[in-house]
């Protein structure tokens, strides 16, 4: 896959503070969700397997506690990457863009071609990605799915008008979506694409580049 995919994709989130799983949901609208995107829930449920299966995944490393004391807060990372992920689907799906079981496949060899071998890049997707062996099929096809939707919307991600026509509409599908967080997750920001403090280098490079909404009484 080329570099530029893969670095437009990277997700590290080194600066983040440690902190438990968080338990169920407060939200008396909505209990037992994380979130509720397009009239869907995101269970706490499933945020915490998904987190699970990372740690599970760390611990069996030898870097096991270095790689642990790096993936602060997982559990928002988790719903971080949910919502991005709904969210990007809604903008393909607006685009008239899909992406097949073979175009996640090539791109897996791609990328342990890349890597130099499974082992290699499953480690790779844990410590940079806090991505688990099971998960990575699915980091793929957003990898697939991002490049695949600026060509359909006429964009280069490698340039500043390309990254702005893709994020204005991830931001449009945002919307339309109605994101609603538990609290104690955070809040989401339609225009940054960022869940409460947590920012995904990966997605502030497709987003710097909107639009921003005017301010208050300006």
């Amino acid at each position: 896959m080329h570099r530029r995919c893969r670095t437009a994709l990277a997700v590290t989130a080194a600066t983040l503070l440690a902190a438990p799983l968080l338990a169920a949901c407060g939200n008396e609208a909505h209990p037992g969700a994380a979130a509720v995107v397009g009239g869907e829930r995101i269970e706490v449920s499933a945020v915490q397997a998904q987190a699970a299966d990372v740690r599970t995944a760390q611990e069996s490393s030898p870097e096991a506690a270095q790689l642990v004391n790096k993936s602060g807060q997982l559990n928002r990372a988790k719903l971080h990457g949910l919502i991005f992920g709904r969210i990007l689907d809604k903008a393909a799906e607006d685009a008239g863009v899909t992406v097949n079981r073979k175009e996640i496949q090539e791109a897996r060899t791609a990328s342990r071609a890349q890597a130099g071998g499974e082992e290699q890049l499953r480690a790779m997707m844990l410590q940079q990605r806090w991505v688990a062996p099971d998960q990575i099929d699915g980091d793929m096809r957003q990898e697939v799915l991002l490049p695949k939707l600026a060509k359909a919307l006429g964009a280069d991600l490698g340039t500043p008008a390309g990254q702005q026509v893709v994020g204005e509409a991830l931001t449009k599908a945002s919307k339309q979506l109605k994101i609603d967080v538990n609290p104690r997750f955070g809040a989401w920001d339609d225009q940054k694409m960022q869940l409460g403090n947590y920012k995904a280098p990966w997605i502030t490079q497709v987003t710097e580049f909107a639009p921003q909404e005017p301010e208050a009484g300006a």
